[in-house]
């Protein structure tokens, strides 16, 4: 079993296509890439922790859930309304969550923190929202799609230096 970490999906949002810039046509095509990279990325067994702002219409949630991969845990994001939260699917819902993994303690939230629990400890704060428009802290990680190909993302992956992350020059062989 791996454990993988998204947030800012944004399924079936055309504002987010113009306001992110990302580089698609429509949402179809936007929706139909990010299914295929969590599906090419997280297998059936794997844990995905997804940091909210799931998908513009709630209604469309759940169908969502069943053909991505994983076992899904969802920590709500400013674009999550209720019926979002309680689409069938979510092995988990919440706003906040600190979990151990890979030797390390993670804090957990759609929002960055300025500041978080065990921060001087050697913590890690995960967080989405910004897509990838923050000035990096020191242990703290955006895990939104826009930053990491329109996919889920592992721990190691976060914390392998830059060049190894984006695959250029200087990557660790």
């Amino acid at each position: 079993m791996a454990l993988f970490f998204t947030a800012d999906t944004h399924f079936g949002d055309h504002r987010t296509i113009n306001i992110q810039k990302r580089p698609f046509a429509d949402v179809a095509a936007m929706d139909a890439l990010i299914v295929e990279q969590w599906n090419a990325a997280v297998g059936p067994g794997d844990d995905v922790w997804h940091l909210g702002d799931v998908a513009r219409r709630p209604g469309d949630v759940a169908a969502l859930l069943e053909r991505l991969n994983g076992t899904k845990h969802l920590l709500r994001g400013n674009n999550d309304p209720d019926a979002t939260v309680a689409a069938a699917g979510w092995a988990s819902v919440g706003d906040y969550a600190e979990i151990d993994a890979d030797g390390h303690r993670l804090v957990l939230c759609h929002y960055p923190f300025r500041s978080w629990n065990g921060q001087h400890r050697g913590a890690l704060n995960l967080h989405g929202h910004s897509h990838g428009r923050l000035k990096p802290m020191p242990r703290q990680f955006d895990v939104g799609v826009d930053v990491h190909g329109f996919a889920p993302v592992r721990l190691a992956q976060l914390l392998a230096p830059e060049a190894e992350r984006r695959g250029g020059a200087g990557a660790a062989s």
